[in-house]
């Protein structure tokens, strides 16, 4: 079974993206900001992890950074609803920092297994 880690502080968002990717087959493992992520990853096996950008504690950016020191393989799709119009700056930063994919928000569910599938080379 492919376990994704989805990092993500809005539990109304995280849960609809829950349900989207268990609705592909996947199984999902919930962290609420990029600092308990990172520390799920730290324990966890997982084979994928989709982090949503702008999030209190630790950013996505920052996490996308710190995922890649730790694995330079390991598929990352960043997502972002922006804020004030800035969203395609954060995902063009997210980028050119290591995220193999990126979607922005709103995303449906073809969409979000699409860009899963590819990052799995499925």
């Amino acid at each position: 079974m492919t376990t994704i880690l989805l990092i993500d502080d809005d539990p109304l968002v995280a849960f609809t993206v829950e349900r989207m990717l268990e609705g592909g087959g996947f199984t999902v493992i919930r962290a609420a900001d990029g600092e308990k992520g990172l520390k799920i990853l730290k324990g966890e096996k997982v084979d994928l992890i989709i982090t949503d950008i702008i999030m209190p504690v630790k950013e996505g950016i920052e996490t996308i950074r710190e995922i890649r020191e730790h694995d330079s393989e390991l598929p990352v799709i960043a997502v972002s609803g922006g804020g004030h119009g800035s969203g395609g700056n954060y995902l063009r930063m997210a980028q050119a920092l290591g995220a193999t994919e990126v979607l922005a928000k709103p995303f449906d569910q073809e969409d979000l297994l699409g860009a899963v599938k590819r990052c799995l080379k499925q």
